[in-house]
């Protein structure tokens, strides 16, 4: 579904992405792992379009989208949660995740927006209740809902269980599952928690300073001693060999 080729990004005179190339097949779910910096959130934000790549190709579903416009992926189905949530704090949950759902068919809202309720139920007693009043973890739930309202194929996941309470952690680990798996939604998924992430994924992808270093399977990496060390251990290491 997905295939990034040779992809360089970065923001005015520091290339960040140093020529990534990695694909996601329909239904999996793939995540990448790396340190601070090491440049995931930019490789999701340039499959969003911001920045702009500046060497390479995005291919998503057989067709080049490397200068699509930003609007136009959403219609693509293509859905960007961002790290930090960056939810419409003044806004109504409600109002949050119709914006959502802007470039849907209205039909569809109805059943969407069931959809979300089932995954997050905390969310429907708060329907009225402007988004920036939540707590972090429904806040969170608020972002992969209005994510979701949008019927996406491919699903950009960054750092959703960031500062979360363990608890709620498991609940959006679990939730990643059942969003791949009730709506066969491929979903490529950064994340600092490595252990729980690659326990979910078909394919996981290691990233250093803007490079892929390592791949395999979910349980490879999950395996592996030098990811165990790097990064399910606290550890600091800034390179995993191939």
């Amino acid at each position: 579904m997905l295939e990034i080729r040779d992809l360089r990004s970065g923001y005015g005179l520091i290339e960040v992405l140093q020529g990534i190339s990695l694909r996601v097949e329909t239904g999996e779910i793939a995540t990448l792992i790396g340190a601070n910096g090491a440049g995931k959130t930019t490789l999701l934000m340039t499959l969003s379009g911001q920045p702009r790549a500046r060497n390479g190709s995005i291919v998503f579903d057989g067709k080049d989208i490397t200068h699509t416009p930003m609007h136009n992926l959403v219609r693509l189905g293509i859905a960007h949660v961002p790290e930090g949530r960056h939810i419409f704090p003044r806004m109504t949950v409600l109002e949050n995740l119709q914006l959502g759902a802007f470039a849907c068919d209205p039909k569809n809202f109805a059943d969407d927006l069931d959809f979300a309720l089932t995954l997050f139920p905390q969310l429907e007693s708060r329907m009225a209740q402007r988004g920036g009043t939540l707590s972090g973890g429904e806040q969170q739930m608020l972002a992969i809902g209005r994510g979701l309202m949008s019927r996406p194929r491919l699903l950009l996941l960054d750092e959703p269980s960031l500062g979360l309470a363990p608890l709620i952690v498991r609940q959006v680990f679990d939730t990643i599952r059942l969003i791949n798996r009730e709506r066969k939604t491929t979903i490529l998924l950064v994340e600092q928690n490595a252990f729980q992430a690659l326990k979910l994924s078909d394919k996981a992808y290691v990233m250093v300073n803007g490079a892929i270093t390592l791949s395999g399977t979910g349980a490879e990496l999950l395996g592996n001693s030098e990811v165990q060390a790097a990064y399910m251990e606290g550890g600091l290491a800034q390179t995993v060999p191939a």
